[in-house]
């Protein structure tokens, strides 16, 4: 079940989204509507003013001076105003009516939100005697130039459109740079190998952990795969060119020399025959490179293998099968496709027979590790430059001194191996070359 982590980003991107746009709707622009409604901090000055003239002349006057001081407050602010004691009564000469007391149950405080009733009435604002609060209070009916304007639909539109707008607009940035750009350089990517650069740097989007990353690696493995194939095709044709010339150059001169039928014809068969060789490795080699086969693996006993290839090495170059021993026994099994493993062992062999003394000696043996089978052939050739191990892996890479072959026994040796889950190195063996074969262990031993 594929996992799916570009999906839960973009939910999540999502939900954050969700929330912040409801706080900043019901908390950020509830706060700022909020903020319109009270007074400013010169207003609530201006009114604690009147108190405190209140309470001055209370003390200095008495009731006839806080009578005059409430006429005068309500002539210069036309509105209403009163001056009530603890018991709320009024503290100047002229008593509350009625209609003035029931005013006095929905007073407020300076530092409350200020806003018209229901009735379109403006609020009455209540200020406690500043020194001696507990004597009493001005209470005033705010006057309708201090009133505050509340939210503007100005202010409407910042804290309920634009805000929100921009918010929109960042999440759909965040997207854009989430999502766009990478698939804008994924098309950079795919603009470059048809315009056959396929030497451009990776994409750095193979670090991501979701799908584009998933993505990007398939794009330059894809890459990397067609690099290859371009580059093999190139060998391929260049190695032919040469591999070809030589032989049919030679031909050429057989034809028009006055050799002997009998030296003609072997020499006919010898050319036609190492072309023929040259064209079965190549084909095979590009098979094995370019379609990747599934190999169907089995239990593969190796002694087997290798004892029916060691009868037929000794029959092709007259060794006997004393110089090539094995020491694996029958609990060595392998699961492997039985025809790939035998036609890599006998190139591996072959090669091995081919820079060994005449009178050399190649071994096979073998150790288990872990789930697999480490096996190991050993030759008394020359050996092999220690910065060349890896090199004589190469399809067409011959060493100098190697003798004849095309340089693709080896190659096609390592592609077998690696199709089965193996793989085939190299190594010094002092004297001779060591090469390495890492097979998957028989479950069935």
């Amino acid at each position: 079940m594929r996992r799916h982590p570009l999906l839960w980003k973009l939910a999540l991107l999502q939900v954050c989204f969700c929330l912040l746009l409801t706080w900043l709707i019901w908390t950020w622009g509830l706060s700022v509507e909020r903020s319109t409604y009270f007074l400013a901090p010169a207003d609530r000055v201006f009114l604690a003013g009147f108190a405190e003239q209140a309470e001055q002349v209370w003390r200095a006057e008495g009731a006839d001076g806080v009578e005059r001081l409430r006429r005068r407050l309500e002539a210069d602010e036309n509105t209403w105003v009163a001056i009530i004691g603890p018991h709320l009564q009024s503290l100047g000469t002229t008593p509350l009516s009625a209609d003035e007391a029931s005013r006095l149950t929905f007073m407020r405080k300076l530092d409350w939100p200020m806003s018209r009733r229901l009735q379109d009435e403006l609020p009455y604002v209540s200020i406690a005697f500043p020194e001696h609060p507990e004597d009493g209070r001005l209470v005033i009916q705010l006057p309708e130039h201090l009133l505050p304007t509340g939210l503007t639909p100005w202010t409407h539109v910042i804290t309920h459109g634009v805000a929100p707008a921009l918010l929109a607009l960042l999440l759909g940035l965040a997207l854009y740079r989430h999502l766009v750009v990478p698939l804008n350089r994924l098309r950079d990517r795919a603009d470059a190998l048809r315009a056959d650069d396929l030497d451009s740097p990776g994409l750095l989007l193979q670090e991501r952990r979701d799908e584009l990353g998933e993505l990007a690696q398939a794009f330059e493995h894809m890459a990397v795969r067609l690099r290859k194939s371009l580059d093999q095709q190139r060998l391929l044709l260049r190695t032919l060119s040469h591999e070809l010339r030589t032989p049919l150059a030679r031909l050429r001169i057989a034809h028009d020399s006055e050799l002997p039928a009998e030296q003609l014809r072997q020499r006919l068969d010898r050319e036609v025959d190492d072309m023929q060789k040259l064209l079965e490795d190549t084909l095979d080699l590009a098979w094995l490179d370019t379609e990747q086969p599934q190999l169907a693996t089995e239990p593969v006993l190796v002694l087997s293998v290798w004892e029916a290839l060691v009868q037929d090495s000794c029959f092709e170059s007259n060794w006997p099968a004393e110089r090539l021993p094995c020491s694996l026994g029958l609990d060595c099994q392998v699961q492997a496709h039985l025809d790939s493993l035998a036609q890599a062992l006998e190139n591996l062999l072959r090669n091995a027979i081919r820079h060994s003394p005449a009178t050399g000696r190649v071994s096979l043996d073998g150790w288990r590790e872990g789930a697999f089978w480490h096996l190991c052939l050993r030759d008394q050739g020359p050996g092999v430059p220690d910065t060349e191990l890896e090199q004589i892996f190469q399809p067409y890479r011959r060493l100098p001194g190697s003798g004849a072959g095309f340089g693709l026994g080896l190659a096609i040796a390592r592609r077998a191996i690696e199709l089965q889950g193996g793989h085939l190195w190299a190594s010094n063996g002092h004297p001779g070359l060591c090469l390495h074969l890492l097979l998957p262990a028989s479950e069935s031993v």
